[in-house]
């Protein structure tokens, strides 16, 4: 009785004989023409070389014409190689199909190949004569068969160090009695050359995407490493935020609740007040802080490179960008983005700037490619937000995902008793620098700096700290004339509205500057933009005198000279 199926390994093959589905050793009906075997000799002799020199980008179409070539020196029908994943289904197929295939180019459908696959990824050899060799779990490729009238086929493991990569199918014709040994251990060495081949490709496309990979992060490393230069120079600690006032701690209790979220954060408060030094708080006290922060001014990028900024560009996008460049937020993936006065940015800017807030995807300036970032957001800004969105200037949306949780920022004049603790921070970290060395900080002056309005915050006491040092010779602190003579006169215009007041306060304190000089290049009239006759007329009226031993109508030496 005729078996329906027979499978082998490689070692029954080497044993010798003819094997054939009715029996392990029938002589061939057909015999080989003159040369047939050497021919196939000198193919796999010419493929070894051909294919081992093969580019990768040129393997698909060098394993096509090799399979044509095998197809053409064995007299057979068609050969294919399939793929294999390491399960043993099918991810790739290569070869043409024959003239009875469903489909030219293409073979059946999986499914109706699953179960010569199955044999082939255990190493087994698959003999098909006749239709009635077909085993019963390959109805569906009997079938097949049956309709397109397929000849004998035969189905070879393609191996490379033991393991099969692929499964090489040869479709023989009906004149093909059986599939002598010597044409099997043939068509079987070049399965193995075909698979040496897919492997190489496999191999050498994996070592291309660990290269494309390594030079990815090499470029993030760079812009990492270089961006952290940059960020050096600016760099605070978070133990920076000096004060124990109830205002500074009911915004650091609130940072330190938020800290270790990934919410985004919206710094409230007036400029000066330290928002940046919460951001980095915030950053460092959070789990991304392996990650950089990233910081961007949106006030201080022009509208027009804006976008490019925070998403990045491609080469040749736009005039002057003549190379690929990585926006903030690529800089940022894995990290934090602190994004300053967030309300000056662009209602253009604000559609795409909410996607990445809701979707973490955007496209650089110039792509079409779509790419994701995981990123925490900070934003900062001394406006009132809501009255922008009412005025629509500034989105609702945006501004309802960015405020998730926000956290005002006191002024100064809100916490003046953190002033003499600010007042030493300052002068600790400067003196180095400047070049002194103070220890003393009069009752006088302290109180005078605690009771300064200080419209500028923070920023503005360490100014004039600053300034003082500059100005002070010994070891006490003593403030700049200038600080002295803008706090009167601020005083002055806040105690009166009367205008004489506020002209004779102002003429006042640029004669003072001035050496109470009227004429003479940068001296009082030229820098009041009055003519110096002008400038005594109004002093005369606002009763202005000059302090005794002053001659305000002696010109300075240099103004003496006639010619």
């Amino acid at each position: 009785m005729t078996k329906h199926y027979q499978a082998s390994s490689r070692a029954d093959w080497d044993s010798g004989g003819d094997v054939h589905p009715s029996g392990p050793a029938i002589a061939s009906s057909r015999l080989a023409p003159a040369g047939y075997f050497e021919q196939l000799d000198w193919l796999a002799a010419a493929m070894s070389g051909n294919l081992a020199h093969l580019r990768m980008e040129d393997v698909s179409k060098g394993i096509l014409k090799a399979l044509d070539q095998i197809a053409a020196a064995a007299d057979v029908a068609s050969c294919r190689l399939l793929e294999l994943s390491e399960s043993g289904s099918i991810v790739g197929v290569h070869g043409v199909g024959s003239p009875g295939d469903a489909q030219s180019g293409t073979l059946p459908a999986p499914q109706i190949w699953s179960w010569l696959t199955e044999r082939v990824a255990r190493g087994e050899t698959v003999l098909i004569g006749g239709l009635d060799d077909y085993p019963p779990d390959a109805f569906a490729a009997r079938e097949h068969a049956r309709r397109a009238e397929v000849g004998p086929v035969l189905g070879l493991p393609a191996s490379v160090g033991g393991q099969v990569t692929g499964a090489f199918v040869v479709q023989g014709t009906r004149r093909l009695g059986c599939w002598s040994q010597p044409l099997v251990q043939r068509l079987r060495l070049m399965a193995d050359m075909l698979a040496a081949t897919l492997r190489r490709c496999r191999d050498e496309s994996a070592l291309r995407a660990s290269v494309a990979e390594v030079e990815r992060l090499n470029l993030r490393l760079q812009a990492d490493n270089g961006y952290l230069k940059e960020e050096i120079k600016h760099y605070h600690n978070f133990d920076e935020i000096v004060g124990e006032s109830a205002a500074l701690r009911l915004a650091l209790t609130r940072l330190s609740q938020v800290a270790a979220t990934n919410s985004s954060v919206l710094l409230l408060g007036p400029t000066g007040t330290g928002k940046e030094l919460f951001a980095r708080a915030l950053h460092e006290r959070s789990r991304r802080h392996a990650r950089p922060l990233v910081r961007v001014n949106c006030a201080a990028l022009p509208p027009t490179l804006i976008e490019s900024e925070l998403f990045g560009h491609e080469k040749g996008a736009f005039t002057g960008a003549v190379a690929t460049r990585q926006g903030r937020f690529e800089l940022a993936d894995g990290g934090t983005i602190f994004l300053d006065e967030i309300g000056d940015l662009p209602p253009d800017i604000q559609v795409k700037f909410l996607r990445v807030l809701q979707e973490g995807e955007f496209e650089r300036v110039g792509s079409c490619r779509t790419r994701r970032v995981d990123v925490r957001v900070i934003a900062a800004t001394h406006q009132d937000l809501e009255a922008a969105v009412a005025q629509g200037t500034f989105r609702a949306d945006l501004f309802y995902r960015l405020s998730v949780y926000p956290i005002t920022l006191p002024s100064l004049a809100e916490r003046k008793e953190d002033i003499p603790r600010l007042v030493w921070f300052f002068i600790q970290r400067l003196q180095r620098e400047l070049g002194r060395r103070i220890s003393v900080v009069p009752d006088a002056l302290m109180q005078t700096l605690q009771e300064h309005a200080w419209p500028g915050n923070v920023r503005e006491l360490e100014n004039v700290v600053e300034r003082a040092m500059i100005a002070s010779s010994g070891d006490a602190l003593r403030l700049d004339e200038t600080f002295i003579v803008k706090r009167s006169t601020d005083a002055m215009m806040a105690q009166t509205d009367n205008l004489d007041a506020v002209q004779r306060a102002h003429i006042e304190a640029v004669l003072r500057k001035c050496g109470w000089r009227i004429n003479g290049l940068g001296n009082a009239a030229e820098r009041l933009g009055l003519h110096p006759n002008t400038l005594r007329f109004r002093m005369k009226k606002l009763a202005v005198v000059c302090p005794p031993g002053r001659d305000r109508r002696q010109p300075p030496a240099t103004q003496g000279r006639t010619h």
